[in-house]
């Protein structure tokens, strides 16, 4: 891999991610909120995108899409389904090595007035899907590196006038981040897509793509989504666990 024509190749697929906007929508590499944010946190997230992408561009087995960015989640970390204690080796299962191959950064603020748990202020976000989607796919045998996280709309949308809160995506919203999907099969070639949650499949097989559907690990999802993982991973001979 030629890593600065790559490297190229992914900070402009983050600048059409910078690009977009959208009432009650948080771009986690654009926008920034003085409420939550430390000053850097757009050029720290954008950052640990490409430094997340780049290793996995050439190296992933298989694409898992979920619905949208959540506000643990992505929404601080500007990663899919990664939330910061993950990157800041406060997780149980999930280091900064294994998401960035280095030491990551929180972008929320340790002294924001508005985050309401001491925990989320001293140790950064948790978010419950990210910890069973990465438990899954790394008990499933996959390196960190095999597995390629995305969201079918990769931005966080919210309740109005409520940015801690997220919100489905409306169908709208829906077209307008399969664009960013595509865009992303560019970087990477042809994989496997997972779609995890209907409105992931749905976007997706309308749009023509053939995908794994499989239940999303959220309100007691869990379990069928880590059973539906292996047994894909089984049936295509990815699975080593």
């Amino acid at each position: 891999m030629n890593y600065f024509r790559e490297m190229h190749k992914v900070k402009l697929f983050i600048e059409k991610l910078t690009d977009y906007h959208h009432p009650d929508v948080f771009n986690p590499w654009a926008d920034y909120d003085p409420d939550y944010d430390v000053a850097s946190a757009r050029s720290i997230r954008r950052k640990q995108l490409a430094r997340y992408l780049i290793h996995r561009i050439e190296n992933a087995r298989i694409l898992l899409i979920a619905e949208a960015c959540g506000y643990q989640g992505g929404r601080f970390t500007g990663i899919a389904m990664t939330c910061e204690r993950m990157i800041l080796n406060e997780h149980p299962y999930v280091d900064s090595q294994m998401v960035l191959g280095c030491q990551g950064k929180r972008t929320s603020r340790r002294d924001s007035p508005f985050i309401p748990r001491e925990t989320q202020r001293t140790r950064g976000f948790n978010e419950p899907t990210d910890t069973v989607v990465w438990n899954a796919a790394l008990s499933a045998g996959l390196g960190p590196n095999d597995f390629l996280l995305w969201n079918i709309f990769p931005f966080h949308p919210h309740k109005e006038n409520h940015a801690l809160s997220n919100r489905t995506p409306t169908e709208s919203e829906l077209q307008d981040g399969l664009f960013f999907t595509e865009e992303l099969l560019k970087l990477t070639g042809p994989l496997p897509v997972y779609a995890i949650g209907r409105k992931s499949e749905q976007t997706l097989t309308g749009a023509g793509y053939q995908v794994t559907g499989l239940r999303h690990p959220a309100n007691g999802g869990a379990t069928l989504f880590r059973e539906g993982l292996r047994d894909s991973l089984i049936q295509t001979g990815l699975y080593n666990g």
